[in-house]
């Protein structure tokens, strides 16, 4: 059949939204998605027939078609993963889980109006802020607490307004680039601040400081480097020496103390991070830290301090620009009220369960779904082996958790095959690749993940 008998061999589109199948996808989808789904598998064939590379067809053919282009128009573009790759706070993959608590209220607040700035005991214009200002005091010990959108926005907003115009002193070595190519020093200009630096990229000594200090000074800021080690031949400021410092010349110290650890992690057997209460028992007036690394909640950033200076920070035209939305509140809120007891905390939020779960529970959860995965004679041969997790997000570095992961190989099925047609899934699994096998850490995966793993194997 020669092209022009295929062209007009093409169903019209009338005739098409008269099968069942466009007339039963027509009664639960827009309109608007059928008819362009229906074009396109039309077209698709049109193309196909000009490009000389179909000679004949079959109008079940188009609709198959049809159908495939429909069902991915309906998915959404922000889709759920699994996470098989052993980085529990995974940037790429939006970072912490969120736990029930915080999950039912995020419904609750999206699904009802709410008193997101009312205030139900004086029946008048009420602050967002305070739904999680006195738990956030309550935890952190700090006297007042003010919460953004994300922990760059803090920085932002605290430099801008205690130090615009001024000078802050910062060590070299705490000159950090984060996420994103966002660095400290171009988000200080942002600010408004003018950066002094002071010490080396791996000595800085109390004197630089004292040095640096002049009558334009606004703020020492101190970046805590969550995200790389200098080891060997090194010196910092203690937070101790430089709260001293503080008082004494009647200049703040800011800390950007990043991931926000509120659990003490060395009690566990880990490496020491600094947590928040810590830096407010040492006399810091402002620390800023994020709500989606090690605090295991939703994007926020968080600030806590001296009031005098989160109350100036209320009043900056900024904080309107970079508050937080009525779902993130909810979702922090939920997340917060479980670190009222740490033990809770650990037990319900997913980020701290992931880290702290024991190894032997890996591997008893990986002997659970290699079982399932041999149960279905596929064509893999399926190990599992000790190995390390990751914390991730930025966070601790050094650490590297046990875990227990399953090795996945095939002769005839290559680890990059596999890999691309994990990421097409309509849950798209994300795994590691490494000498010839595909890599799935149990840490990051939830039981619900595995019968959709051995779904996703028996494909090939």
């Amino acid at each position: 059949m020669d092209k022009k008998q295929l062209l007009r061999k093409l169903p019209k589109m009338d005739e098409l939204l008269n099968e069942e199948i466009v007339k039963l996808e027509a009664g639960t989808t827009m309109k608007e998605i059928v008819m362009e789904s229906l074009r396109e598998a039309v077209d698709n064939y049109r193309n196909l027939i000009l490009k000389g590379k179909i000679e004949d067809f079959t109008k079940e053919g188009i609709l198959k078609s049809f159908r495939i282009i429909i069902e991915q128009k309906k998915q959404p573009n922000l889709k759920n993963v699994i996470n098989a790759t052993g980085v529990i706070i995974h940037t790429n993959l939006g970072r912490s889980i969120l736990s029930d608590g915080a999950l039912k209220n995020v419904i609750d607040a999206a699904h009802n109006y709410s008193n997101l700035e009312y205030d139900l005991e004086k029946g008048t214009r009420g602050s967002r802020y305070s739904h999680v200002e006195e738990l956030i005091k309550r935890i952190t010990g700090a006297e007042a607490s003010l919460v953004v959108n994300n922990n760059a926005a803090a920085v932002v907003l605290v430099l801008n307004t205690l130090c615009s115009g001024k000078e802050a002193i910062v060590s070299r070595g705490q000159l950090v680039e984060i996420g994103g190519s966002f660095r400290i020093p171009e988000v200080m200009e942002f600010s408004g601040v003018n950066l002094v630096e002071v010490g080396t990229t791996n000595k800085t000594h109390l004197k630089d400081y004292e040095n640096a200090l002049s009558e334009n000074t606004g703020a020492f800021l101190k970046v805590h480097t969550s995200n790389f080690k200098i080891i060997g031949f090194s010196e910092e400021v203690s937070l101790e020496e430089l709260v001293k410092l503080s008082v004494k010349s009647r200049i703040p110290v800011v800390e950007d103390i990043g991931s926000g650890t509120l659990v003490d992690f060395s009690k566990y057997g880990f490496e020491y991070e600094p947590t928040v209460q810590e830096s407010i028992d040492k006399g810091v007036d402002v620390v800023t830290f994020s709500g989606d690394k090690m605090l295991g909640g939703p994007q926020a950033g968080i600030i806590v301090g001296k009031k005098k200076y989160i109350d100036k920070m209320k009043e900056n035209q900024l904080t309107r620009a970079l508050r937080i939305d009525k779902m993130t509140l909810a979702a922090l809120e939920g997340t917060l009220k479980y670190y009222l007891d740490e033990s809770e905390a650990i037990k319900n939020i997913p980020t701290l369960h992931m880290i702290l779960a024991s190894e032997d529970e890996q591997k008893r959860r990986a002997l659970i779904l290699k079982e399932k995965l041999e149960n279905k004679n596929l064509n893999f041969k399926f190990t599992v082996e000790g190995d390390y997790s990751m914390v991730g997000g930025g966070s601790m570095p050094g650490q590297k958790i046990p875990t227990y992961v399953i090795k996945a190989e095939s002769s005839s099925v290559s680890p990059e095959q596999v890999d691309k047609k994990f990421r097409k899934r309509r849950v798209p699994i994300i795994v590691r690749l490494a000498h010839n096998q595909v890599i799935m850490d149990l840490r990051t995966m939830l039981d619900r993940d595995f019968d959709v793993l051995v779904d996703a194997f028996t494909e090939f």
